[in-house]
């Protein structure tokens, strides 16, 4: 019964980056400016001394949104290969489940490098992105997903007696 736990948590993983992919595509313009305010760290009360200067390229920007949703989108199909391959070997031998696992933990992976890695790394850590209106919402976000990812990786790499 564990494996399609498995199963449905990584498909779950796999929703999550496909929803905040549509979500995006669909709001395509907000998200740019969203996106755009983190960059320009125009609202940055608390810390004024940011590291690195703020971004207001166009280019830039867009490069940026594009590269969230790329993440997103890769999050959503590399777990949803993950789920099927486990699928498949939900009743095989112990050593073909646990093999079956490498794209679903892939994509777990990618879930952190998105939500952990863009949005608190670069967002929250580097351009401060807590501390705007816009950002706060974004950087609270990525954490529950990050964790949520994180769990999940954790629980899905436990090796199946």
């Amino acid at each position: 019964m564990i494996r399609y736990f498995k199963i449905v948590l990584v498909v779950l993983v796999g929703l999550q980056g496909l929803f905040y992919f549509v979500s995006n595509a669909v709001n395509f313009e907000y998200a740019q400016g969203a996106v755009g305010a983190v960059l320009s760290q125009a609202d940055s009360p608390v810390y004024q001394n940011l590291v690195i200067p703020g971004i207001t390229a166009p280019a830039i920007i867009m490069l940026a949104l594009i590269v969230i949703m790329t993440g997103e989108l890769l999050v959503g199909l590399v777990c949803f290969k993950g789920a099927w391959d486990m699928f498949k070997t939900v009743k095989a031998p112990t050593a073909d489940f646990n093999a079956s696992k490498k794209w679903a933990l892939a994509g777990c992976c990618i879930a952190l490098i998105v939500w952990f890695g863009f949005f608190q790394v670069f967002g929250a850590a580097l351009l401060q992105m807590w501390q705007s209106a816009v950002g706060v919402g974004s950087f609270e976000g990525a954490f529950m997903y990050h964790a949520a990812s994180a769990l999940i990786l954790i629980f899905l790499n436990q090796k199946d007696d």
